[in-house]
């Protein structure tokens, strides 16, 4: 399945290359919002909260009323989560907050918000940079595989999204060998971002059962949506 996304930046529709460099941006939120109406999940970041300089509550929850959406970006307590779930997000994605400085998955956090929200409604975001783990907005790595965390979220979370982010925005494709390897890990939802660049290649990593985030080659109309 091909999941496209909206990446939200100061109040615009934003893809940026491994989170850093912005490339594109767009205020036509009405024209992309139409396009995505026919998917059954589009994912929604909200990059600001994540990167702990602000957010874009509206209008996350002005598109959350017109597409079914999994929603994340700062979300660090089950009380956010659950205001997102209010707003209208089908799922919350959790990702720097399931981890600790010191490198170990945040038990107690991932058990707090599966008993508030329900593991169904959680999707927990495995971000890596180099092989480790990223956080806080990908300008840190925890020393953490996502070998080592997904086995150890499943019970937390109904779905996983994994984000390579070496390959963010580069559209050279998405390493088809580490998406075998984590499909080994859990019977839960797996997806991944990250360079996804044609059909060709949503279409082998649905074979293996994986579903694909497509941000960067649907902006551009490399891969036609």
């Amino acid at each position: 399945m091909l999941i496209p996304s909206i990446d939200l930046l100061g109040g615009r529709i934003v893809q940026l290359v491994r989170g850093e460099k912005l490339r594109l941006a767009f205020d036509d939120f009405e024209y992309w919002i139409e396009k995505f109406s026919r998917f059954p999940l589009v994912q929604l970041i909200d990059l600001d909260a994540a990167m702990r300089q602000g957010e874009n509550a509206e209008l996350v929850e002005q598109i959350c009323k017109r597409l079914p959406c999994q929603v994340g970006g700062g979300v660090r307590s089950a009380e956010r989560g659950k205001q997102l779930l209010n707003a209208g997000a089908r799922r919350v994605i959790v990702g720097s907050a399931l981890f600790t400085e010191e490198g170990s998955v945040n038990a107690a956090f991932g058990a707090e918000l599966a008993d508030v929200l329900g593991a169904e409604r959680i999707v927990a975001g495995i971000d890596t940079k180099n092989g480790r783990i990223a956080v806080k907005g990908w300008k840190a790595n925890v020393d953490l595989t996502p070998d080592a965390a997904i086995p150890a979220l499943e019970k937390y979370a109904s779905a996983f999204l994994y984000t390579h982010v070496d390959g963010e925005g580069m559209m050279q494709g998405f390493p088809y060998d580490v998406a075998e390897r984590l499909r080994k890990l859990t019977e839960r939802q797996l997806i991944v971002a990250g360079g996804i660049r044609s059909q060709q290649e949503v279409d082998a990593l649905d074979a293996l059962g994986v579903d694909a985030v497509v941000g960067m080659a649907v902006y551009t109309e490399l891969l036609a949506v």
